[in-house]
């Protein structure tokens, strides 16, 4: 099992996991995180932008041009965003903390 930790607007802490291969997104909504998805992962949309914690971003794959440019319209995106729906877990990212924005 990989652990995500996600932290809500509010401050709030959920621990959930997944096995290798899932999206992020996929376990973000499995735990009840307000992570929409509405294009159900195919990269048209921004409403699953997650903040990675700084200190786990260089643990992730380079996000690709399409993704970057999808992230220039999520709202109060930041140096360290991305969308869940491009983020698969590995055993490298055990423990990997996202703030829902």
């Amino acid at each position: 099992m990989i652990h995500v930790r996600f932290v809500g607007a509010d401050g709030s802490v959920q621990e959930a996991g997944g096995v290798e291969g899932v999206r992020l997104l996929d376990v973000a909504q499995a735990a009840g995180q307000p992570l929409e998805g509405t294009c159900d992962g195919d990269m048209a949309c921004a409403t699953c932008h997650v903040v990675v914690d700084a200190a786990d971003f260089d643990r992730l794959p380079p996000a690709g041009e399409e993704e970057e440019e999808l992230l220039d319209l999520a709202y109060n995106a930041t140096r360290t965003s991305r969308l869940a729906c491009q983020i698969r877990l590995t055993p490298a990212l055990d423990g990997l903390t996202v703030r829902v924005p």
